[in-house]
């Protein structure tokens, strides 16, 4: 094309492909577009109160899970979003697939990329490894948890939960509790509370915060009193999964219970709780705790469905709320 003149080589040219919308950290996020998501969960929760749940909205889309850890809450939920608004769905679990013979995320990206999905939610234990599935596939990609990096998603539909609950985030304060080190959930949330106008203290044993977390714009507390002060108390378990062999970051889960366990006694009337799951009952949290009218757990799961619809449709549509709100489209 060399001998072409400029102005018909561009129009022989394709058309540049605008580039892909990724989810894959909350740091990638402004306020504004925070605020357009939680708005949109709030338009798709409505639409789930309709004996007719289904929309049209992603019809002759594809959605590909693909996850590498085991979960229950944000796969279900991820699958079941998909669903409603009428896109095609494949799961695809790394036991029994071809992860199995060596075959490495690379090469599973680039035969996922063959079917082009519009769409690829990953989870896998390795940071980073949702912007590898970016850079081999053309499709947008959704962090659902890359080791103890980000979990976007799950941060999303903490602070939808806490907005419809309280009000609004801006002005709260909310304690995380526990292992903090090794939490990817922790990471996301502290920078969404904070991005949303929230103070955060963290609290637990030494050895379970990060150094230099208060960099992120949080305190620290290693002392279970401090939990008092807060208006949500968010609890996370101990990640013994991603824990280093042979290493004590406590005694034991007795003595971690006895002083860092989330019970009856600690918490002042009011407080709300939260825990993003599985819930380990009896060692960071009490089962009175984890039952009690103020706990929002149930209502955290109810959120993941709004929340993981909202950020599927923003992505694909890259439309903001007013337009094509899902109450004014016809039930598929």
């Amino acid at each position: 094309m060399a001998d072409v003149h400029p102005l018909i080589r561009d129009e022989l040219l394709p058309p540049e492909r605008p580039p892909r919308r990724h989810l894959i950290s909350i740091a990638d996020l402004s306020r504004e577009e925070v605020e357009r998501l939680l708005g949109l969960a709030r338009a798709f929760a409505r639409s789930l109160d309709r004996d007719v749940k289904k929309l049209p909205t992603l019809r002759g889309r594809t959605v590909v899970n693909l996850f590498y850890e085991s979960s229950t809450r944000t796969s279900s939920s991820f699958e079941l979003a998909a669903k409603r608004l009428s896109a095609d769905v494949m799961s695809i679990k790394a036991a029994g697939s071809a992860v199995d013979k060596g075959e490495s995320l690379k090469d599973t990206a680039l035969t996922i990329g063959c079917y082009d999905p519009d769409v690829v939610v990953i989870r896998h234990p390795e940071i980073g490894a949702p912007h590898l599935v970016a850079r081999h596939t053309g499709a947008h990609v959704v962090n659902a948890g890359d080791g103890k990096h980000q979990h976007p998603t799950q941060a999303l539909l903490d602070l939808y939960t806490i907005d419809e609950e309280l009000g609004g985030v801006e002005n709260l304060h909310v304690a995380i509790v526990g292992d903090v080190l090794h939490s990817r959930v922790a990471r996301s949330l502290i920078q969404g509370l904070r991005l949303m106008g929230a103070s955060v203290t963290l609290v637990g044993p030494p050895p379970l915060i990060p150094r230099g977390i208060e960099a992120m714009g949080c305190e620290v507390s290693h002392e279970i009193d401090a939990v008092r002060e807060a208006d949500v108390v968010y609890v996370l378990r101990m990640q013994k999964e991603r824990m280093q062999a042979g290493a004590n970051y406590v005694p034991s889960l007795r003595e971690y219970t006895a002083r860092w366990g989330v019970t009856p006694e600690r918490i002042r009337p009011g407080q709300r709780v939260m825990h993003p799951g599985p819930m380990n009952r009896g060692v960071e949290i009490d089962g009175e705790v984890a039952d009690a009218a103020n706990a929002l757990i149930e209502r955290q799961v109810r959120s993941g469905l709004a929340v993981r619809m909202a950020v599927l449709y923003d992505l694909l549509t890259h439309g903001p709320v007013a337009v094509a709100a899902p109450e004014t489209l016809e039930v598929a």
